[in-house]
């Protein structure tokens, strides 16, 4: 709807483990059969061996002796999504006369204002609070998830959809990307520290990618990053008015955009009622 082509894909995701951490799939399996709602007769999750995972991907042909398909699991490119709203967004305040306001610290968010560093009070119908790791001070126990993600450049390695390599210390994911690209990541650190990614970080990537299959050996590092992703104790996100009545939408760290439309119509909803308007009707409903 945006008028934009964001490369988007929806044919699952595929998860492996090497030998040495099939004990580590079985519990991940475990974790994921207990949320599947009853009935679900294979729809969300189905266990592979070898020959259904080189069917589904040939790359892997010979190398991973058990697996799981989830068929339910897309992927699209966030850059592109971006890049994409960012221009809706535009043409959507334009029309309405509204303008961006960038580059304002604010510190602290009330039902209807927005009161900036310098103390000043900017008055809304309603103001929504989106700051993520900003928010920390607002929101008990919100602290900071540290990630890092590689990008490589490997045209001669084809994949059709995201990996998953079951690794001891993180939910690393392989997941390709248009020209030949592919995203590596991310790690999981539980710190707040903000800097470049780190030596150790970077070798485990890069180490699990080249596990996944020698080939990748040969791929072109393009970008290396590290941010911090806002996270709550129970790693449940919150999208409501709290005690205080200010609206806030955070704790995302562990969930994919492709949840974004159920979450704005959640908040759309919540909203429109706030403001005695009508809204549409949905419900959010996450897994731990």
């Amino acid at each position: 709807q945006t008028g934009h082509d964001i490369y988007f894909r929806r044919e699952g995701t595929l998860v492996v483990a090497h030998a040495a951490d099939r004990g580590a799939l079985e519990h991940y399996t475990a974790l994921l059969r207990a949320h599947l709602p009853a009935g679900d007769g294979g729809a969300s999750m189905q266990a592979l061996g070898a020959e259904q995972i080189s069917a589904l991907e040939p790359l892997l042909a010979g190398r991973f002796g058990q697996g799981l398909y989830l068929p339910q699991e897309g992927q699209l490119a966030n850059d592109q999504l971006y890049a994409a709203l960012a221009a809706a967004l535009d043409a959507g305040l334009a029309a309405c006369g509204g303008a961006w306001h960038e580059g304002m610290a604010i510190d602290a968010v009330e039902p209807a204002a927005l009161i900036d560093a310098h103390g000043q009070r900017h008055g809304f119908d309603l103001a929504v609070d989106c700051r993520g790791i900003g928010a920390r001070s607002s929101v008990p126990g919100l602290h900071g998830v540290r990630g890092e993600v590689l990008t490589v450049f490997a045209p001669g390695v084809s994949l059709r959809r995201p990996v998953r390599l079951i690794h001891p210390r993180y939910a690393i994911y392989v997941a390709p990307r248009p020209g030949g690209q592919f995203v590596v990541g991310a790690t999981e650190l539980d710190s707040e520290d903000a800097g470049p990614p780190t030596l150790r970080s970077t070798l485990e990537l890069g180490s699990a990618l080249y596990s996944l299959h020698p080939e990748f050996g040969e791929a072109r590092v393009l970008r290396l990053a590290a941010a911090l992703r806002p996270a709550l104790p129970d790693h449940h996100p919150v999208a409501g008015p709290d005690a205080s009545g200010v609206w806030r939408i955070n704790g995302l760290f562990r969930h994919g955009y492709l949840i974004a439309p159920a979450l704005v119509r959640q908040v759309e909803q919540g909203i429109a009622a706030a403001l005695g308007a009508p809204g549409p009707q949905t419900e959010l409903r996450h897994a731990a």
